[in-house]
């Protein structure tokens, strides 16, 4: 085969696969579950944050499992430690419940999609249970953030944002909160 010819046949082979790259969907048209990874069924089903409670989180209302793991740096007393112990278990099993709940309204969309016997009203519908479900797990997370706020002084707040790493430009911690 002549060079010019060699040339050409590689010039197309490399335009025609930079021309039309695999979706970045590629393999996962595998899943049980469509739109939820392994890993993100296994998350909610064990009843994990996930990034839920980040408005929260970000804004300076500690959550429970974060506050225990720093229980001994915040100082929190015996009893400031079984109320969080019991939020985050009562928050983790509302969780759970949630996300098995959620991931089985994912499963009929894509169960809709697989059987081909979704319409728009059917998927107006579908949608809607998903929402709720999802917005019930993320509601779990985010009360317990509030809950959290009520446990802690403002002190441990404070110094709860700054082992976090939560610090505004001017270094000092994120905002505190009123009401306490």
């Amino acid at each position: 085969m002549p060079s010019s010819t060699l040339s050409f046949a590689l010039f197309a082979f490399l335009f025609s696969a930079a021309a039309f790259p695999a979706s970045p969907y590629a393999g996962q048209q595998e899943r049980e579950i469509k739109s939820l990874s392994v890993q993100e069924i296994g998350d909610y089903l064990a009843g994990k944050g996930m990034g839920l409670a980040k408005a929260a989180e970000l804004n300076g209302y500690p959550g429970p499992a974060h506050a225990l793991e720093l229980a001994d740096q915040l100082a929190l007393t015996v009893e400031q430690r079984k109320q969080t112990e019991a939020l985050f278990k009562d928050m983790q099993a509302k969780a759970i419940a949630a996300g098995e709940r959620y991931i089985g309204e994912e499963r009929m969309l894509n169960r809709l999609f697989t059987m081909k016997t979704i319409s728009v009203t059917t998927l107006q519908a579908a949608l809607a249970r998903v929402a709720a479900q999802q917005s019930q797990v993320r509601l779990t997370h985010l009360e317990a953030h509030l809950t959290q706020v009520a446990i802690l002084t403002p002190e441990q707040i404070a110094q709860y944002n700054e082992l976090r790493g939560y610090l505004n430009p001017g270094g000092q911690a994120t905002h505190q909160h009123v009401g306490h």
